[in-house]
């Protein structure tokens, strides 16, 4: 399944930017942007707070996704704001994962011309795992 690395990434790039909310918080160090199954794309910035209540640029485009309804996520990048692409943390993987059994197959965006199925970060997921 082809879409626009290139796109993907400019979209999660343009919404990043660290600006500072308090002395305690701190948001948009790092952006993220997805494209849905059905097309869509949902963009996210981090939180980032001094008692580690924030969460994930990941996680708030996800959730952006679900308000829309959909759950099934073809490709999704981060990039902080000087343009570096990051992989996704454990826990956006986990959450990935979580949100649609079909999701083991998105396109992560983990480098510049490299892209993994999910499945490849999460090699012992529950549904990939040996038998007991």
């Amino acid at each position: 399944m082809s879409f626009d690395s290139e796109a993907l990434i400019a979209a999660a790039f343009q919404v990043a930017g660290d600006f500072t909310c308090s002395e305690d918080c701190s948001a948009g160090g790092v952006a993220s942007a997805l494209l849905t199954a059905a097309g869509s794309v949902h963009t996210g910035i981090c939180i980032d707070t001094a008692c580690s209540l924030g969460f994930c640029a990941e996680h708030a485009a996800i959730a952006e996704m679900l308000k829309s309804r959909q759950t099934k996520i073809r490709a999704i990048v981060a990039v902080n704001a000087d343009g570096e692409i990051m992989p996704p943390c454990g826990r956006c993987r986990q959450l990935i994962r979580q949100v649609d059994p079909e999701n083991w197959r998105t396109s992560v965006i983990v480098a510049t011309g490299t892209v993994v199925p999910l499945a490849e970060l999460l090699p012992y997921g529950e549904a990939s795992a040996p038998p007991a």
